[in-house]
């Protein structure tokens, strides 16, 4: 039977229930362990794919198309975990699941009610993942206790112990232990009213995760364990870690975190720690010997979550190439052909990120001319390919006009366009191209020359394409299309020749990369940064 490690989360939010989770799976895994990892989340969208990056930040995507929490970014960086659509529900989804039963008469008349039905339809998503090849489940439960819209999910855990035998689940807590400077000290009160409240509901947590910006005194751990009714050792500190999120995994080895679950879990196939790789990638994050800063130009630059991916596969391609980064945000509406050249010269990258709309997309169009003409590394991503495409057919091709149908539906040469399989659609929620899709690649060009491969697959999320009928213009000016669908009917990646690093793709590669395995695109991009770099201080 497989064992379940529910994760919840006290006091505030944004204390980092997702790294807590991807931390634990890490362990687990690393300890020869076979782990499945899953969010629930309490809010009534369906899924995150409508809502503005400023209400979520980025929408995470997996490879068979389903638009997730930003959360599994974290379980698929930090674990191998396999990743689906059963791994991230929301209240939307359940409800939306129950409502079709309901529809269906599968109730058989009854009324539907929140205990047992919608309690019991959570409890089945759980079960999904704990097939027989499974040692653990790790279910992270959205938003904090206390939420009024949380407690259906927090009813279905406390019950899910009952049914599977509580010496089968563990409840970790993550809870925080402010410091309050105007009197100088650690307070336990909110973390001890966190968990009277968790205990109200009918759970008792057997591991809290406090997290502090200063030290937690053993005199105040104890007081914790004290007045939560939890064991000494099960009081684990997370101090904030300023230098990376990637140290979180040591932090918690640290505590013995590992062996206390693997102990209470009843885990005896678990064999020794190793986390040597991990070690390795954190002391080349320490020791830096180049450094390079990357312009991202993009319209959500005010919410760092909005791009996390982004940032973190820079960090992964840094991490491979011994350098220190520093990202410039640029808000794309704050540029135009005036005021590029003085945002952009201290850079040695640009990088247009996707998204939608035709807000700042002159802002992005100008920051790649930029780069085109005066040779530094571009790196275009969903609409940055596209925007990489009208600025091309614009100062190259001379086609002034040139847009994208989604900016001006009325331009006169719709370079790009929208899908002719997305023009019947009028649903908004779950209908764009969406997951992985396979992509042949040109022999000879720079993204050969980092797959390696003539057929690779990347996720992608998005209704608009290079329009087919400017192509025999667009390469006959030097735009190099490397990457199409494997049928040639769709265009997946465009570079320049003669440029130092000039590559855009319509996929977003950025949910692919690891800490201690970069994405190739993002890894050559970096490269050639580092190379910017050194030629301008030469």
């Amino acid at each position: 039977m497989a064992k379940h490690i529910f994760v919840t989360g006290g006091v505030v939010s944004s204390l980092g229930k997702g790294l807590t989770s991807a931390s634990i799976g890490l362990l687990l895994e690393r300890r020869g362990l076979k782990v499945r990892m899953q969010k629930l989340d309490p809010y009534l969208n369906v899924d995150p794919g409508t809502m503005s990056p400023y209400q979520h930040g980025e929408v995470y995507v997996l490879d068979d198309g389903a638009e997730t929490d930003l959360d599994l970014g974290h379980y698929e960086r930090f674990t191998n975990a396999p990743l689906d659509r059963d791994c991230n529900y929301t209240t939307g989804k359940i409800y939306q699941t129950i409502l079709r039963k309901e529809r269906k008469g599968a109730y058989r008349g009854q009324t539907v009610q929140v205990i047992p039905h919608v309690t019991d339809e959570i409890k089945e998503c759980i079960r999904k993942l704990a097939t027989p090849d499974v040692d653990v489940v790790i279910t992270e439960i959205g938003g904090t206790v206390g939420d009024i819209e949380a407690m259906p999910y927090l009813e279905a855990i406390r019950q899910f112990a009952l049914d599977v035998g509580k010496a089968n689940c563990l409840y970790v807590h993550l809870t925080l232990v402010p410091y309050l400077k105007a009197a100088g000290e650690l307070k336990t009160k909110p973390t001890q009213a966190s968990v009277r409240e968790l205990r109200q509901i009918g759970i008792q947590p057997d591991v809290l995760i406090c997290r502090t910006e200063r030290e937690i005194p053993q005199e105040e751990r104890d007081k914790i364990a004290l007045f939560c009714n939890v064991e000494r050792r099960a009081v684990i500190e997370e101090k904030d870690k300023e230098f990376s999120v990637y140290e979180v995994p040591l932090s918690m080895a640290a505590n013995r975190l590992d062996e206390l679950i693997v102990e209470r879990l009843g885990l005896v196939q678990a064999g020794p720690l190793n986390l040597d790789d991990w070690k390795k990638m954190l002391e080349r994050m320490r020791t830096p010997e180049h450094e390079v800063t990357i312009a991202l130009v993009g319209k959500y630059v005010r919410h760092r979550d909005a791009y996390k991916s982004v940032y973190e596969s820079l960090d992964h391609a840094c991490i491979y190439h011994n350098a220190r980064l520093k990202v410039l945000r640029v808000e794309s509406e704050s540029v135009d052909a005036d005021s590029v050249a003085s945002i952009l010269a201290e850079v040695n990258g640009v990088l247009v990120p996707g998204g939608f709309d035709k807000r700042g997309v002159p802002g992005k169009v100008a920051a790649i001319r930029h780069a085109r003409e005066n040779a530094i590394p571009f790196f275009g991503i969903c609409l940055g390919l596209q925007c990489a495409t009208i600025e091309f057919a614009q100062n190259v091709l001379g086609l002034a006009d040139a847009n994208s149908t989604e900016c001006n539906p009325a331009t006169p040469h719709p370079v790009v366009a929208m899908m002719n399989e997305q023009r019947q659609v009028t649903q908004i929620g779950g209908t764009m191209r969406l997951g992985a899709y396979e992509c042949k690649i040109k022999p000879d060009t720079k993204a050969h020359a980092a797959y390696k491969a003539v057929l690779i697959s990347e996720r992608h999320r998005h209704r608009f394409e290079v329009n087919n009928e400017y192509r025999p213009q667009l390469e006959a000016a030097g735009l190099v299309i490397s990457g199409t669908t494997p049928d040639g009917a769709l265009v997946e990646i465009i570079e320049l020749p003669n440029h130092p690093w000039f590559l855009a793709v319509q996929c977003h590669p950025e949910f692919k990369s690891k800490p201690t395995q970069p994405q190739p695109l993002f890894r050559d991009f970096i490269g050639a940064a580092v190379a910017h770099a050194h030629q301008t201080k030469g």
